[in-house]
């Protein structure tokens, strides 16, 4: 079992996070955003349940990406990692990048989502997981 809260922050440690309650969902997104933000194929992200997520350290270094569709992108102002993004919009509106959890946040990604968009120089894994051409949500 995992321990909480969870913690987890950037590279250079200006910016940390805690989660006060087990994740409720993990998903991979194949977005031309994503893999412009990441760098990589797809981004595995983690989704806290309402209220659990919060920032205890350099709420003053992130900096935010809010394009006009779509979630916002938040990251830490002072390396550049990428933290989370938020879209209010949704029913689980946060979404932590996995890869900034100190430990293991004990969920792996049940699903793939605009996989319309994936990378065309790394294929899919054969892996079992539902997949959605656009967004994963209903409301898009």
């Amino acid at each position: 079992m995992t321990r909480l809260p969870l913690t987890g922050g950037c590279n250079c440690g200006a910016v940390r996070y805690e989660v006060s309650a087990p994740l409720v969902a993990a998903s991979y997104c194949h977005c031309r955003r994503c893999q412009r933000r990441s760098g990589a194929a797809a981004s595995p992200n983690a989704h806290p349940a309402p209220g659990a997520f919060r920032i205890v350290a350099g709420e003053d270094r992130l900096r935010a990406w809010k394009p006009e569709v779509g979630g916002e992108k938040w990251f830490c102002g002072d390396c550049g990692s990428s933290l989370f993004g938020r879209n209010p919009s949704h029913a689980d509106p946060i979404g932590i990048r996995m890869g900034t959890f100190d430990e293991d946040p004990g969920i792996r990604p049940s699903v793939r989502q605009f996989v319309s968009s994936a990378a065309p120089w790394e294929a899919i894994p054969d892996d079992g997981l539902p997949r959605h051409a656009e967004s994963r949500h209903a409301d898009g």
